[in-house]
């Protein structure tokens, strides 16, 4: 009897162990809780702040630009001077560069000289030719009272009025020539003031042209602060009012649908300890093609938005700075919610795997609005219930799971 309880006994025990080795064992899964708090649906990509309005302001003329003085930051009043340009200066001349130029300054001369002549021969031709027309208009005058008393012929007040006609018009051309000239002279006095010029050492000669500041701001950046040749239109200072801030944030065209004029943005990560508060102005109408890190093509959408809290909690920003928006969609405050990872496809709609008695139950449920951690449900689960965050293919309706809180 012994032997054969040490048999039971030891069958017994292997058995237990093959049961033990062979029994289900539970599925460890993370679990989350359904709770009821605010929900907030969002949008978020990084934006810059940039000046509502800013000067670039320019070179007026071509010439010699003076060192610019201002410093960025420095403030600046309206109307004042911001530098000064003066006229171009002229390269040294060799021997034969400056024999060349008192040839064209000599032949310069004389052409205004001729020019000068032609205009006083061609005031004397108007004067003559004025004279010639006032004697027709005035033998017609005498004619035509003759005319009507039957003195003179009709063939004959026909002909003074053919010479009256040709001497107003020989005055009207000669008045023509006369205005040629006169252009002719200025042509030439432009031409002796060019090879003079050019012949001239050093600054040249002529007033300087003062740049002065179209608007009072501050000066953000000085494109040009060196002196020496500047051209026209040239950039030389950018001002701005500081204080004048708004954030621009490039979205996907897919997600500027749905932001519309006064939506919230939350701006954060900026630097500061607050999130700021902003508001959009503008989705712009245009979208445009942007790479992004990965290299891939995106059509993308600029969103303008103003800062609304107050100056005192922004004001270090500036020109250029990164930061952080949040567009908000949609929010509310006592929404039941669950974690996105537990939401999954059951057929045409959604489904969750709630954790009952240490077993996983599958269950659909309705869906609403999503953030990017949690998805509003709208029936199927109530609150405090755990659901399985994440389910795999181990994980099976009525399957033995394991929860472990996330």
């Amino acid at each position: 009897m012994k032997r054969w309880l040490w048999v039971m006994a030891l069958a017994a025990v292997a058995g237990a162990g093959i049961w033990w080795g062979l029994r289900p064992r539970p599925v460890e899964v993370e679990t989350g809780v359904v709770a009821v708090g605010p929900l907030r649906v969002t949008v978020e990509e990084e934006g810059k702040t940039r000046l509502r309005s800013r000067y670039v302001i320019t070179a007026p003329v071509a010439g010699s630009l003076g060192r610019v003085r201002l410093r960025a930051g420095d403030g600046v009043k309206a109307g004042a001077v911001v530098a000064m340009v003066w006229p171009p200066r002229v390269a040294p001349l060799d021997a034969r560069s400056v024999e060349q130029g008192e040839a064209r300054v000599a032949v310069a001369e004389r052409a205004r000289e001729v020019a000068r002549r032609r205009v006083a021969a061609q005031e004397e031709q108007v004067r003559l030719a004025k004279a010639e027309a006032q004697y027709w208009e005035r033998q017609r005058e005498r004619e035509e009272r003759l005319s009507r008393s039957g003195d003179v012929a009709a063939a004959r007040l026909e002909r003074t009025l053919a010479d009256w006609r040709r001497a107003e018009a020989t005055v009207a051309a000669a008045e023509r020539g006369l205005a040629t000239a006169e252009a002719e002279v200025s042509a030439a006095e432009a031409e002796v003031v060019s090879a003079r010029a050019a012949l001239g050492q050093g600054t040249g000669a002529g007033p300087a042209v003062a740049v002065v500041a179209p608007a009072g701001g501050r000066v953000i950046r000085v494109m040009r602060e060196s002196e020496g040749a500047v051209g026209l239109g040239e950039a030389l200072v950018e001002l701005g009012d500081a204080r004048a801030i708004e954030v621009v944030v490039e979205v996907l065209s897919a997600d500027a649908v749905r932001i519309r004029p006064g939506m919230r943005v939350g701006l954060e990560r900026w630097g500061g300890a607050k999130t700021l508060e902003a508001r959009v102005r503008t989705v712009e109408p245009g979208g445009f093609t942007k790479v992004s890190a990965l290299g891939v093509e995106e059509q993308r959408v600029r969103v303008v938005a103003d800062l609304v809290s107050p100056e005192g909690e922004w004001a270090a920003l500036g020109d250029g700075y990164r930061v952080e928006a949040a567009f908000v969609l949609w929010e509310g405050e006592r929404v039941r919610q669950a974690p996105a990872s537990a939401v999954f496809r059951l057929g045409e709609g959604w489904g969750v795997f709630v954790v009952e008695g240490g077993l996983a139950r599958r269950r659909a449920v309705g869906v609403g609005h999503r953030s990017g951690t949690a998805v509003e449900i709208t029936g199927g689960l109530r609150e405090g219930e755990v659901v399985v965050l994440h389910p795999d293919e181990t994980v099976e309706e009525g399957k033995a799971v394991s929860a472990e809180r996330g």
